[in-house]
C-alpha cells in the first residue's frame, strides 16, 4: 500500500514538473517573440513571404502611414476573400515597418449614414480617385446590384495617395474571379508602389525621342502613361543648334519605332548621352512595310529601312539584321476566302508574322512572364565589343524561317498550309541587354583639333551603364479604334482578344535600366488562388457540405469516445 502511495506521489510529481515546464516554454517563446518576428510560410508559391525588396522598404519607413481603406461591408465570396487578402497583408506591412503602418476599415455605405452622407462621402472617394465597382450576385431568378469602393487613401506625412486594391479587367473577357485572382496577386506590387510614390522626393525622368517619325503619342500611348506612374515621362526632339542641351537632364531614352535615318550629329548626341551613363531602349524595325497596302489590296513589300544606327550599334555590341523572322509559334488573322450566301466566308489563319514569344530566361526583366506579342521582327547578333556583357532577353521558337529582304508579304499565303520542314532556322535573338562601359562610335573619327579643344568635352570611354535593343518596334504599340477614339491596352490583339505581356516586359526594361530592381522582383511573383469548380459545386452541394460540417463534428466525437475509453481503462488497471 505504501510503495502504491509513493508511486502516485512520484507520478503527480512528474506531471506537474511537465506542467511547469511547458508554461516555462511557453513563457519564455512568448518573451522572445516580443523582440523577434518570425512567421513560417507553409504555402508552395510562398504568397505570404514578403520579397526582400519590400522587407527593406518597410525597415527605412520613420513615420506612420495610414491606410484607410474602403473595403468594408458584406460582399460575396470573391470580395470577401480579396478583403481578407488585403488585411492580411497590411498587417504583415505592419510588423515589418515596427508598427508605422496603420489601417482601418471603413464601409462608406454604412447604414447609419443618411444618404446624404452617402453621396458626400462616395463624391469624395470618386474625386480622389479610388473607382468603384459594381457587384452583380445571381441567387437563382434573383439578382442584386451593389456598389463597392476597393481602394484606400493612404496619409504620409501630409502626402496623399491612391491604393487601387481591385484591378477590373472586363475589357479583355476575364472573368471576375480571374480579376480577383489577379488582384490578389498584385497586392504586395500596388501596395509597396504606393508606399515608393509617397515616399520619392525625386522621379527619373525617362524621355522619347521624336524628329524622326517615331510612333505618334496615341500609339504609345498606354506606355507612356504607365511608365508615368513610376517616372517623370516627356518627349524630346534633337533641335539644331541646342543638340548638346536636348537630352540634359534625362535618366533614360526610349527610341520607338523611328522611321527616317539619323543624321550624323543626332547620332553623335546620343552616343554622348550613353558615354554620360544615361540608359537607352531601342525598339527598332530594320524592315519597312506599307501596313495600308497589305490591308487594302492583301499584299506588300518589306524593304530595308534606312536608319543609318548600323555602325553605331555595331561598336556597341549587336547588329540588326533586314530580315523577316517567320516563326510556327504565331497569332491568328482573319482571311475572307470567298463569299456564301452573299456573306463573306471569313476563317481565322495562322499567320507567321506574329510571333508569340514565350520568355524562358531567369533574368528578372523576363522571370515568371507570359508570352508576348511581336510583330514582323526581325532577329540580332552580337559582335565583339570588349568589357560588355550581353545577354538575351527573348527569342523566337525553334520552328523559325528567316526572310531576307526585300520580302513579298500577301495575306493569301496564310490560307496555305505551313510546311514544318520549311522553319528550320532554329531559335533568334529578338531582345538583348547590353551591360558595361561602353567606347564611343566615335572614337577616332573626330578631327584632332575637335577632340583636343578645351571648348569641346568629348568622352570616348563611358561610364558603366546598360541599354536594350529590340528588333520590333510594334512591340510598344497599342491598337486604338477610331470610331470611338478608344485606346486599347499595351499588348491587345484585336483577334484573339488576349492581352499579351508587352507592357509588363517594357516596364521592367525600364525598371531595370533606371535599377528599379525592387519593381521587378514584386511584379514577377506568382501567386495561385485554387478557383472552385462551379460545376462540381453545383452537382455535389450537398455532398460537400456534409463533409465540411459533418465530418469534423463526427470526428472530434469519435477522437472523444477512444480518449475517453482509454482513460478509463488505464485508471481501472491503476
Amino acid at each position: 500500500m505504501v510503495s502504491e502511495v509513493k508511486h502516485k506521489n512520484k507520478r503527480k510529481q512528474r506531471d506537474l514538473m511537465i506542467l511547469f515546464a511547458f508554461i516555462a516554454i511557453v513563457v519564455i517563446v512568448n518573451f522572445i517573440g516580443a523582440f523577434v518576428f518570425k512567421r513560417f510560410d507553409l504555402t508552395s508559391e510562398k504568397r505570404y513571404t514578403l520579397a526582400p525588396s519590400t522587407r527593406d522598404l518597410l525597415k527605412k519607413v520613420d513615420e506612420e502611414i495610414l491606410f484607410k481603406v474602403y473595403l468594408e461591408g458584406n460582399f460575396n465570396p470573391g470580395f470577401t476573400r480579396l478583403k481578407n487578402e488585403a488585411r492580411e497583408i497590411l498587417d504583415e506591412f505592419r510588423a515589418y515597418s515596427n508598427g508605422n503602418i496603420q489601417y482601418e476599415f471603413i464601409n462608406p455605405t454604412e447604414e447609419s449614414l443618411t444618404p446624404e452622407e452617402k453621396n458626400n462621402v462616395q463624391r469624395q472617394l470618386f474625386e480622389k480617385g479610388i473607382i468603384p465597382e459594381e457587384i452583380i450576385d445571381k441567387k437563382g431568378d434573383k439578382t442584386s446590384n451593389t456598389r463597392i469602393w476597393p481602394g484606400a487613401i493612404v496619409s504620409y506625412k501630409g502626402k496623399e495617395a491612391v491604393w487601387q486594391i481591385y484591378s477590373h479587367q472586363a475589357l479583355i473577357g476575364v472573368s471576375s474571379e480571374q480579376s480577383i485572382n489577379n488582384s490578389v496577386q498584385e497586392l504586395e506590387y500596388s501596395l509597396t508602389n504606393t508606399i515608393r510614390k509617397l515616399q520619392r522626393k525625386r522621379k527619373p525622368e525617362v524621355t522619347f525621342l521624336d524628329g524622326q517619325f517615331e510612333l505618334d503619342t496615341i500609339r504609345r500611348y498606354d506606355f507612356m502613361r504607365s511608365l508615368s506612374e513610376y517616372y517623370t515621362v516627356n518627349r524630346t526632339v534633337i533641335k539644331p543648334g541646342v543638340e548638346l542641351e536636348s537630352l540634359k537632364g534625362s535618366d533614360a531614352l526610349v527610341i520607338a519605332k523611328p522611321d527616317s535615318a539619323f543624321t550624323d550629329k543626332e547620332k553623335f548626341i546620343i552616343d554622348q548621352f550613353i558615354m554620360d551613363g544615361g540608359k537607352v531602349l531601342w525598339l527598332l524595325d530594320p524592315i519597312s512595310i506599307n501596313m495600308d497596302t497589305l490591308n487594302l489590296r492583301g499584299f506588300s513589300i518589306g524593304l530595308n529601312r534606312p536608319l543609318n544606327l548600323e555602325d553605331m550599334l555595331f561598336k556597341y555590341g549587336v547588329r540588326l539584321n533586314p530580315v523577316l523572322v517567320q516563326d510556327m509559334q504565331c497569332g491568328m488573322i482573319p482571311i475572307n476566302i470567298g463569299f456564301k450566301r452573299g456573306q463573306a466566308n471569313i476563317k481565322m489563319f495562322p499567320w507567321v508574322h506574329t510571333l508569340w514569344v514565350l520568355p524562358d530566361g531567369t533574368h528578372p526583366i523576363v522571370k515568371n512572364l507570359d508570352v508576348i506579342k511581336m510583330e514582323y521582327a526581325s532577329n540580332i547578333d552580337t559582335v565583339t565589343a570588349h568589357g560588355i556583357k550581353k545577354t538575351v532577353l527573348l527569342r523566337s521558337s525553334r520552328n523559325t524561317k528567316i526572310q531576307p529582304s526585300p520580302a513579298r508579304i500577301a495575306l493569301q499565303m496564310a490560307t496555305l498550309p505551313v510546311k514544318e520542314s520549311q522553319f528550320k532556322d532554329g531559335n533568334q535573338m529578338l531582345a538583348i541587354l547590353l551591360e558595361g562601359a561602353f567606347t564611343s562610335f566615335a572614337e577616332n573619327r573626330l578631327p584632332t583639333a575637335l577632340r583636343t579643344s578645351p571648348d569641346f568635352k568629348f568622352i570616348e570611354k563611358g561610364k558603366p551603364t546598360k541599354m536594350i535593343v529590340v528588333a520590333d518596334g510594334d512591340i510598344a504599340a497599342n491598337d486604338y479604334q477610331r470610331a470611338t477614339g478608344q485606346v486599347m491596352p499595351l499588348g491587345y490583339d484585336k483577334y484573339s482578344r488576349q492581352v499579351f505581356a508587352n507592357k509588363t516586359f517594357l516596364l521592367n526594361c525600364v525598371n531595370y535600366l533606371l535599377d528599379d530592381e525592387g519593381m521587378l522582383q514584386l511584379r514577377s511573383r506568382e501567386v495561385k488562388l485554387r478557383m472552385l469548380d462551379k460545376k462540381k459545386i453545383k452537382l455535389q452541394r450537398t455532398k460537400w457540405q456534409v463533409t465540411n460540417v459533418v465530418m469534423p463534428a463526427l470526428l472530434v466525437v469519435i477522437f472523444g469516445l477512444v480518449q475517453f475509453w482509454f482513460r478509463r481503462k488505464k485508471y481501472r488497471s491503476a
